[in-house]
């Protein structure tokens, strides 16, 4: 999702044309290197009969849920998203109770009508064959089961519901403001994530998803004049019966699953030389413009696919698919819906931008409602960079603007820390830049403290052991620690775990000495250029004692320094015009005019 100092979250969603179920490449194993890793795994059926006038369909779900974990299962729960869509429903009421709320929603949810909002009415729900108890509670169904789900056991849960697609249109919807029909996104009903931290049942208010890795196999009857495209890859037994049409679509390892529709898109393909289909909707009801522009977002899809795979790892399904749909662009599946009324560059950053979200969001799959900065930063670090490659921007430092940001906000009394779930933020605006840019912030600064280098590897082997898995922050920085054999929990902890600050400064020069204070609480390596008075430049490396180690530098090393003394001091061969701490700001350093001092 693009990042502004008021961020919009994205989500992407999918659909493409295929026979093949399986994944492409080479996937990880469920087992991690840790011997005691498990996760859960859920494989969906689902008949689903959409009747487009009403906005209401019908559906049937079987569920074969298999319990990985070391424990017994008393209960199970499910998320019923659309029912945040409901006059009174959490999403609505801190919407209109947060003091910057997102204006694309304000106090519409609570001005909706029976016929215009959102629901998924659960019908029955039955565990082996046996009706169960259960209780629908805001966004979340609560089950209680017949018999408990020992370890190593798969039950079957057949499901009826209903659902009603929703007026108001936040990443999902119909009749969005540009006339997308269906924008399908989180509506149907899905089985909570079950992890190392118990059971994730978060309440929809307005963030982000985590979900259980599986097989889709859904049957999508609707209009036959509609065209469909999301999530999986549809197969060649279309049944058309009077005004109706039945899809019947495959989506191997996923854990969410997406569609739109629309009698009016226009459906394009293109070819990922040795990848995948690129497939793109879009309205014919666009402008000639804007008609064209989306003809030139095709082929650059096509480079920010083969640059993501180069930078992070292989694309390890069959398709991908653009959607025009929802309401600003919104990751999911093997696909993305994004609006679709831009200009060329905005068109192809959102997409950017989303298509990033595969590896980060979809693919490595971390809890976006814990670590929605690994989420949304990682993702605005690589986009970032894409961007500068394929626009050809031209930027020395395509992530400055988060460093802009994060700087702004950690210098005000309203930032967080980066372990504050994610709808807990006091301030949308504030969300936004810690998700966004002291994400990216924390990447891009990590290659400052490791080198570069180290950095572009550490991305590549975090998703060659982690794709598939859920991985944590730990998970991450441990995999920086392998690379590079230092020590690096110091800086997750004080990066993303507090809100101390880099606040570094020269404090006296006297002829051939340098002194320099720690002003801030958070350490850090520093990289120092002096000039001096015969017009000549020295680049000085001081590493951080803590850290172990130091990054591959051409600099002059000296003595390390502990972070619990906040002076240090070295000298220099020649007699000092000017001492400058990073001159590339590489460090988030809070206050640059400290930074630099000449004689």
């Amino acid at each position: 999702m693009k990042k502004l100092i008021l961020a919009v979250s994205c989500f992407s969603l999918v659909f493409a044309c295929g026979t093949s179920n399986e994944v492409t490449t080479q996937n990880s194993a469920t087992k991690s290197n840790n011997p005691t890793y498990w996760q859960q795994h859920v494989d969906y059926k689902m008949d689903i009969d959409m009747d487009v006038e009403s906005f209401q369909y019908k559906g049937k779900q079987k569920l074969v849920y298999t319990n990985n974990s070391p424990d017994v299962l008393n209960r199970v729960y499910y998320h019923l998203y659309f029912n945040a869509f409901q006059p009174g429903s959490e999403m609505d009421v801190r919407s209109q109770t947060i003091a910057d709320p997102d204006r694309r929603v304000g106090d519409r949810i609570g001005k909706l009508k029976p016929n215009e909002i959102g629901f998924i009415k659960v019908n029955s729900l039955k565990q082996n064959g046996k009706t169960l108890k259960h209780e629908t509670v805001g966004t979340i169904l609560e089950v209680q089961l017949a018999k408990s789900i020992q370890p190593g056991e798969s039950v079957t849960f057949d499901m009826d519901f209903d659902g009603q697609v929703p007026v108001q249109v936040r990443r999902s919807g119909r009749n969005s403001s540009e006339g997308v029909a269906l924008s399908m996104t989180q509506w149907y009903p899905k089985l909570a994530e079950y992890d190392f931290e118990g059971w994730h049942a978060d309440p929809y208010i307005g963030r982000e998803f985590h979900g259980v890795w599986g097989d889709f196999d859904v049957k999508l009857t609707i209009d036959k004049d509609y065209v469909v495209g999301g999530t999986g890859y549809q197969q060649n037994d279309i049944k058309i019966e009077g005004n109706k049409k039945t899809i019947h679509i495959l989506a191997p390892k996923v854990h969410d699953f997406m569609w739109a529709a629309d009698p009016d898109y226009i459906h394009d393909t293109m070819q990922v030389p040795d990848g995948p289909l690129l497939n793109f909707y879009y309205k014919n009801s666009l402008d000639a413009g804007q008609k064209a522009d989306w003809k030139t977002l095709q082929s650059k899809t096509v480079e920010l696919m083969q640059y993501f795979s180069e930078h992070i790892g292989e694309y390890p399904y069959k398709q991908y698919s653009v959607m025009q749909g929802g309401d600003g662009g919104m990751e999911y599946a093997m696909g993305t819906l994004i609006t679709g009324n831009r200009s060329l560059g905005s068109l192809v950053g959102v997409t950017a931008h989303e298509l990033a979200h595969t590896w980060f969001q979809f693919l490595l799959a971390f809890n976006e409602l814990k670590h929605e900065w690994m989420d949304e930063g990682f993702t605005s670090y690589i986009s970032d960079y894409a961007m500068n490659e394929v626009m050809e921007q031209g930027k020395a430092n395509p992530t400055e603007s988060a460093y802009k940001n994060y700087i702004f906000l950690a210098k005000s009394d309203k930032e967080q820390p980066l372990t504050t779930h994610a709808d807990r933020y006091a301030y949308n605006q504030v969300y936004g830049i810690q998700a966004y840019s002291k994400g990216s912030v924390f990447l891009e600064q990590l290659g400052y403290v490791i080198g570069q280098e180290n950095l572009k590897t550490t991305i590549k082997e975090f998703y060659k052991d982690f794709a598939f898995k859920h991985p944590t922050p730990v998970d991450f920085i441990r995999t920086a620690e392998k690379v590079t054999n230092f020590e690096l929990n110091w800086y997750l902890t004080d990066f993303a775990q507090t809100i101390n600050t880099i606040d570094y400064a020269v404090k006296s020069i006297d002829n051939k000495t340098i002194s320099l204070e720690r002003i801030g609480l958070m350490p850090m390596p520093l990289d120092v250029t002096v000039n001096y008075t015969d017009g000549t430049t020295e680049n000085f490396h001081i590493p951080l004692r803590m850290m172990r180690g130091s990054k591959p530098t051409t600099a002059t090393l000296v003595s390390n320094w502990a972070w619990a003394y906040p002076t240090y001091t070295f000298d220099v061969s020649k007699a000092v015009k000017s001492v400058e701490i990073d001159p590339e700001q590489g460090m988030a350093d809070i206050d640059r005019e400290n930074n630099k001092m000449e004689k």
